[in-house]
Parts: structure tokens; C-alpha cells; sequence
């Protein structure tokens, strides 16, 4: 006996309703914000102790955190691999993704992970575990991120963010954009204050040691530095360096995880460069920080020039030691260590302290050679990270052409 008009129909009914149903929970399960945390099965790995020269090539920059572990930055995700002086990059120790937001920005402190992304949303993981140890919402970014495929800018020169130590020892990660600037504990995501200022013309410079958050406000008429209580969000000090003209960019320097001690300003086109000591009250000009790659560890004020490395008190310019090492360019320094790159792509590292040669060794590994140009670098647990560029540097051709090789990236234990 054969079914009727009206059974058919609502036996056809029935299986499109169901086919409805399942493409929409496909759809869902495809487009609904998502996250994805993978945490550390392994132990925590141990502080690895190489011995002075090139460790290996990575294909993407990393931050190294805790001595430990080295943590990159991707589209939608934030990863580990371990151990810090692994010769390329290993499968992962913990890693987080989200959908659909991206990644706008990574900073470390201790052993906390903070990352930013396109939603405004900050995510805390745990380094020794990958955990999320928070959550917790902020402004959205002004504008989309665009960075080439390493994401040294999103780890090395994160924008918008920043971990700033306050006057009474708290560690707040400050955010800033879309018209807004929020700052939340590190310890445990709790939000400390939000203050509404001007869109589009406000750029954040990043925290003192003194606890203040730095920004350049060209909101109305010329640019000033503004200092803002990371704790409370009050604005105190507006400030202008004498004779500056109405244009005027800002980089702070002698930075540590408590903040940075000094800064320096510069007109249109890197001109009238400026070293200010950073303190209570209005910035102290430091002649001896005016050269533009000028650093300052300690109270040290360090110079490369004709190829002597000269370190000098920063307040009155006393000499306290040099050292030749040849022709080249200060890259970099950390805690204790000052970073030289010869015209052969030799790393020197002399002793922050006492000017002493540390370490000396070309930048090469396998058959790669030293046929380039250093890019982006880093520096931090005493190793440091060179990207490398194809000569001659074409800053608007592809990343093929770009950069020197696949792995553009050599570290190196110094």
C-alpha cells in the first residue's frame, strides 16, 4: 500500500527541517567565536645554559620567557616551544587559538603571557602550563594590525599594550584605542581605571619606573607628552621639550620589566633628536643619550662611534670605560650586556659594568652565510634574535624577496 500525497509532503517537510537544522549547527560550530587551549603535557623545562655563539634559525620570532621558553605569535594563535636554545622551531609546548578574532599584540612579565587581539580582548595564559589564568576585555585596536610573516612586530614592538609597574609595586597591563585607555591587574585581570580620550591622534609610548604611562597626544594643537598614574588612570604632567616644533615623535630607552628611565625625542624625520632622563617631575635633559642609537643601562649611557663603545654616566657624562671592536652598530642590550654588530656580521658582547668582551662570534649557521642585513632585533635571558634581510632591502617586495631566507631568524646565546 503506497503513501499519499499528504504523507510524502510531510515526510519531505520533516527531512528538510532536519538537513535546515544540521547545516546550522555546522554553520555555528564553523562561525561562532570560539576558543581553542591546549595546555603542557610535559614537565616545565629547566633553564637551558648554552655556551656563547649561534643556536639556530627559526621561521618566526619568538619571546623568550623565564629563560625557558620561546613563544610566538600567529594569526589566531599564541604558542610555545621549549627549549629556549632548541636549533629550530618544535612542535608545541601549549598553545591557544580564537576565532574569528586575531592577534593584535604579545607581552610577557615573569611567567605571564598577556595577548591582545582584534576584539579588544586580553587573554593571560600561564607559561609554564599554557593556562588561561584570565580574561578580560579592553578597547579595540584603532586600526588592523598588518605585519609580515615572522610577527616580530606583534612580539617585539607590540602596539597599544603594555606592562607598566606602579608606584606602589603592581604590575597593570595598560591598553589602549578606540577612543579609550584601560588598565587591568596583571595578577589576576581586574580592572584598575578607563579613561575616555581623543580618537586617532593619541600614541602610546609605554611605562616608566616610575610608574606613569607615557602617551603622545596630538589632539589639539602641537604634540605634547602626556604622563598618566598607571594605577589611579589621573593625568598629571603635559610636557614639551623647549624649542620643539609642532611635530614630534618619542622612544622610550634604559627599559627593564619595572619600566624604562629615559626618553628620546625627535622632530619630523629623526631631526633635533633629544635624551631626557625620566623621574619625579618634569624630564632632565641627558646630553650623552642624544645620539639616536644611543642606550642606557644602569645609569650607563652607551655610544658606539669610529668603532669604540664607550659607556658614561648618564647625569654628568663621566667616562667609565670603552672598548674597540671594530666597525659596526649597537643592535641591542640587556640587564647586564651590550650587543654590537660588526660590518662582517660579527655579534660582541661586552659586559654592561666594566666594558669587558663577553663574547665574540660571526652570525652564521649551516650554509646560510653572512651575505645580509639585520633587520628587527631582540634581546633578553642573554640571547639575542637577529632577523635577517636579502640585499638589498626592498621594503615593499614580498616576503620571498624580503627576507634572506625561509628561516629569516638566527639566535644566538651570547
Amino acid at each position: 500500500m503506497g503513501w499519499t500525497t499528504g504523507q510524502r509532503r510531510i515526510v519531505a517537510a520533516v527531512a528538510a527541517t532536519g538537513v535546515a537544522a544540521a547545516l546550522a549547527l555546522v554553520a555555528y560550530r564553523v562561525l561562532a567565536p570560539a576558543e581553542v587551549s591546549t595546555t603542557a603535557r610535559g614537565d616545565y623545562p629547566a633553564r637551558s645554559q648554552p655556551a656563547p655563539g649561534v643556536v639556530g634559525r627559526l621561521p618566526v620570532a619568538p619571546l623568550i620567557v623565564d629563560g625557558r621558553l620561546r613563544v610566538y605569535a600567529a594569526q589566531r594563535q599564541v604558542y610555545a616551544d621549549q627549549p629556549a636554545d632548541g636549533r629550530h622551531r618544535s612542535t608545541p609546548y601549549w598553545s591557544y587559538r580564537r576565532w574569528p578574532a586575531t592577534v593584535d599584540a604579545v607581552v610577557a612579565s615573569g611567567t605571564t603571557v598577556v595577548s591582545r587581539w582584534s576584539d579588544g580582548r586580553l587573554v593571560a595564559l600561564d607559561a609554564r602550563t599554557g593556562q588561561v589564568i584570565w580574561r578580560a576585555d579592553g578597547p579595540e585596536p584603532e586600526r588592523e594590525r598588518v605585519t609580515r610573516r615572522t610577527g616580530s612586530a606583534i612580539v617585539w614592538q607590540p602596539r597599544g599594550v603594555s606592562v607598566v609597574r606602579t608606584a606602589d609595586g603592581r604590575d597593570a597591563v595598560v591598553t589602549s584605542g578606540s577612543g579609550e585607555v584601560r588598565a587591568v591587574d596583571l595578577a589576576g585581570g581586574a580592572q584598575l581605571w578607563q579613561a575616555e580620550v581623543g580618537r586617532g591622534c593619541r600614541e602610546p609610548v609605554g611605562g616608566s619606573a616610575d610608574g606613569q604611562l607615557l602617551t603622545l597626544d596630538r589632539c589639539a594643537g602641537p604634540t605634547v607628552v602626556e604622563f598618566r598614574d598607571a594605577a589611579t588612570g589621573k593625568v598629571g604632567d603635559r610636557w614639551r621639550p623647549p624649542d620643539a616644533g609642532d611635530e614630534l615623535t618619542a622612544t622610550l630607552i634604559g627599559c627593564a620589566p619595572t619600566g624604562c628611565a629615559a626618553l628620546r625625542t625627535a622632530g619630523p624625520d629623526g631631526i633635533s633628536t633629544r635624551g631626557w632622563l625620566l623621574g619625579s617631575g618634569k624630564p632632565v635633559a641627558a646630553a650623552v643619550l642624544d645620539a639616536a642609537d644611543a642606550e642606557l643601562l644602569d645609569g650607563t649611557a652607551v655610544t658606539l662611534t669610529d668603532g669604540l663603545v664607550v659607556g658614561r654616566a648618564v647625569r654628568n657624562g663621566t667616562e667609565r670605560w670603552r672598548a674597540s671592536v671594530g666597525p659596526g652598530r649597537l643592535i641591542a642590550v640587556q640587564a647586564d650586556r651590550v650587543h654590537v654588530l660588526t660590518v662582517g656580521n660579527e655579534l660582541v658582547t661586552l659586559d654592561a659594568a666594566s666594558g669587558r668582551e663577553l663574547s665574540r662570534f660571526v652570525l652564521n649557521v649551516g650554509s646560510d652565510g653572512t651575505g645580509w642585513l639585520p633587520g628587527s632585533v631582540y634581546a633578553a635571558d642573554g640571547y639575542v634574535t637577529v632577523e635577517r634581510l636579502r640585499r638589498p632591502v626592498d621594503p615593499d617586495g614580498d616576503d620571498h624577496t624580503y627576507y634572506f631566507t625561509a628561516e629569516p631568524l638566527i639566535i644566538a646565546a651570547t
